[in-house]
């Protein structure tokens, strides 16, 4: 852990709380005391085109690691999705990613969606209805992981859009590494279509074309030097997902369409917790949401263009993240314990979540009828429930987003909604086990603080494994 950066755990008290905030200059609404059920804003139904949604708490989609080879559920993953219905929170935004074909999956247990895993999505969605009760509104994620597709094995087999200067020697891919040519993104759009239909089938609230952290969708935003139809000019950079959604519009017209995107990103950091050096490259042309005169400097001209793109095509529910897991993670899931290949966070977490809190902010403000969830809450652990309450009654945000504190705590909504104490114990506390297992091909799970998992053989591996690694 670095030097200098307070550990939340260590305080009890929400006044100890916003006193360091206030302190630090840092720009993170907080209430002091939390309404009652009936007065929290939390509590206040969201009406969205299509359907009315309970309360303002939504389970984020997550990447999971505990489905079969062939894309199917485990009894793991039905877990999981069970906990996400009891969570109380009225919307789930994807359950987790979903791939739309096998060469598109981020980890060789991701699920996918085709005619063999049909029947599989069908139980796993009742599994989760039948735990939440009435009024829950579920979507899935369609994602394809482009640059990070590990179909097969951990062996990376990346799906690339265009030469990137650091992640290419990243990845150790040749000069001559083949990239995705125009006729490859029909087939993936076309795939998306087929998905998308599946979707509607089983009965989905909506699905989410996945843009962000890195993967296909997200790396369309930054392909400023692909030549060709889907690349240079945003208009396009952003073809992909025009012409996804009007095939889905077309095979599923009666399902919504939503939007999870990355509005800003940064140059890649290595393991020292610095940037990489950049000077040779610029002005940079890699990235989306940065200044290309200044990478490490958030710039949200092309974010707001995209949101106009989105309200062209009459989309309203958008999902806002930042970042990569595999190129800039303390921007992207603020953290004060990095996974096994991580680094040391390189600035107090709590700056990560005011960057993600304050960019949701300003394109709330300009985009006030489209439905917004927010990222990056896991990381404020006991005084999450106080920083939701204040975002979403000051209209910062719609909805805040829960992410990997539902692993550790999966009924923190209900009994925030519910007025019941919160379990303090059973906050995450970001050690990053849940990163740090499957990128050592383990389940995805909380192995502090879930028993299950704790008590699994994944978990006495995991704990031998960082034993080595502390050795």
């Amino acid at each position: 852990m670095s030097s200098g950066i307070l550990h939340l755990g260590s305080l009890r008290e929400v006044d100890a709380f916003a006193l360091h905030l206030q302190k630090h200059g840092i720009a993170i609404p907080v209430d002091r005391v939390l309404l009652p059920p009936a007065e929290s804003p939390l509590g206040r139904v969201f009406e969205a085109k299509r359907f009315s949604i309970r309360n303002r708490f939504a389970i984020q989609p997550m990447e999971g690691w505990d489905g079969t080879p062939d894309g199917r559920p485990s009894d793991l993953t039905f877990r999981r999705w069970r906990n996400f219905g009891r969570s109380g929170a009225g919307l789930v935004w994807g359950g987790e990613a979903v791939a739309v074909r096998h060469d598109g999956r981020a980890n060789p247990n991701q699920l996918l969606i085709n005619d063999s895993t049909r029947a599989d999505l069908v139980r796993l969605r009742e599994t989760l209805l039948a735990a939440a009760g009435p009024g829950v509104v579920v979507g899935l994620q369609l994602t394809h992981s482009g640059r990070f597709s590990r179909p097969n094995s951990r062996h990376p087999e990346p799906r690339i859009l265009y030469r990137h200067p650091i992640l290419d020697r990243r990845l150790d891919l040749p000069s001559d590494y083949p990239m995705l040519t125009d006729s490859d993104i029909r087939e993936i759009i076309e795939d998306f279509h087929r998905a998308a239909r599946m979707a509607y089938e089983i009965g989905f609230d909506f699905v989410d074309i996945k843009h962000c952290h890195g993967y296909l969708g997200h790396e369309f935003l930054s392909a400023h030097t692909r030549a060709g139809d889907y690349g240079g000019s945003f208009e396009n950079r952003t073809r992909f997902l025009r012409e996804v959604v009007e095939g889905v519009r077309a095979v599923a017209p009666g399902i919504e369409l939503a939007v999870r995107f990355s509005a800003f990103d940064s140059v890649p950091f290595g393991k020292t917790g610095a940037p990489e050096s950049f000077g040779e490259y610029m002005p940079y042309r890699w990235g989306f949401g940065v200044n290309p005169e200044n990478p490490i400097e958030t710039d949200l001209t092309e974010p707001i263009l995209f949101l106009s793109l989105l309200r062209s095509l009459d989309i309203q529910l958008v999902n806002v993240t930042a970042g990569s897991p595999y190129t800039n993670p303390h921007m992207q899931r603020p953290a004060l314990f990095p996974p096994s290949d991580g680094y040391q966070p390189p600035e107090d977490p709590l700056l990560g979540v005011a960057r993600q809190m304050g960019a949701t902010r300003a394109l709330k403000k300009l985009f006030p009828e489209m439905l917004f969830v927010g990222t990056a809450y896991t990381y404020l652990q006991d005084f999450l429930p106080f920083v939701a309450q204040a975002a979403v009654r000051e209209g910062w945000v719609d909805f805040v987003g829960l992410g990997r504190v539902v692993l550790s705590y999966p009924e923190l909504a209900r009994d925030v909604l519910e007025g019941h104490r919160v379990d303090r114990k059973r906050f995450c506390r970001t050690f990053s086990d849940c990163t740090t297992g499957p990128r050592n091909a383990l389940p995805s799970g909380c192995y502090p603080l879930d028993e299950h998992y704790k008590n699994s053989e994944a978990g006495r591996k995991l704990r031998s494994l960082k034993t080595a690694l502390r050795s």
